[in-house]
């Protein structure tokens, strides 16, 4: 568990599909808002990713569905440490 974990929180690809979310977020935040277009995000990216790459090739449907749920839980360790950042910028910068 813990290295699935480990794994997806160090994924290149992964961190960078979760920061232009929410770099197209930020920008698109006046007609869209943050919370639904980074909430629908997270959870696209981590069906996205265990269905579309080569990693996790297996037909167990148990195992899938364990890696979808790490994913969620890993892109949103990863967006909040981004939304962290983004706020502390914004207050330093102020």
């Amino acid at each position: 568990m813990l290295e699935t974990l480990v794994s997806q929180l160090t994924d290149p690809f992964r961190i960078g599909l979760i920061l232009f979310l929410f770099l197209t977020a930020l920008r698109t935040r006046a007609a869209m808002g943050l919370a639904m277009p980074l909430g629908l995000g997270v959870v696209f990216v981590a069906i996205l990713l265990p269905l579309t790459t080569g990693a996790n090739v297996t037909t167990d449907n148990e195992a899938r569905l364990t890696a979808i749920a790490y994913g969620v839980v890993s892109n949103a360790i990863i967006l909040g440490c981004l939304v962290s950042g983004w706020a502390i910028w914004t207050k330093v910068r102020q």
